[in-house]
């Protein structure tokens, strides 16, 4: 993929799966991803949705900019405080990621299906976390395509 802006520019349907060993819940979050360029390149990237975990069950938001610093290829993905995630590079149409927090390890895997789908796993392992989180994004379609 040698434009990854223009692959995630725009609106997904997401259905996250999420299983957290250590409280022996499981959970899921179903909701849309809009992907909005910014008038510096960037991409913002807004999750909103319905989260069930446990008992509980309501709305969820969350956002993630996208930076493009060496072009549209490959983008540096920060957490909506500022602070740095990771890199995404997916011209091959997956890609491996590590991002440490304190002693929690985190391990992405994203792997692109199709111009209209794609996947991210997380496996969370640490001394406050250890879930198996999936993402399946599917693009919405723009009334007339």
């Amino acid at each position: 993929m040698a434009d990854l802006r223009a692959f995630l520019a725009g609106a997904w349907r997401i259905a996250r799966t999420v299983r957290d060993a250590r409280l022996g819940q499981d959970g899921s979050f179903d909701g849309t991803a809009v992907f909005r360029g910014r008038d510096d390149g960037d991409l913002l990237l807004t999750e909103t949705g319905t989260l069930r975990f446990g008992d509980h069950a309501g709305p969820a938001e969350q956002t993630y900019r996208y930076c493009f610093p060496d072009g549209p290829r490959r983008a540096t993905v920060f957490r909506h405080d500022g602070s740095p995630f990771h890199d995404l590079d997916l011209s091959d149409g997956t890609a491996q990621v590590l991002h440490l927090c304190g002693a929690d390890v985190y391990r992405g895997g994203f792997r692109v299906e199709s111009h209209d789908a794609w996947t991210v796993r997380w496996l969370v392992t640490g001394p406050r976390k250890d879930y198996d989180m999936v993402t399946r994004y599917s693009r919405v379609p723009v009334p007339g395509e």
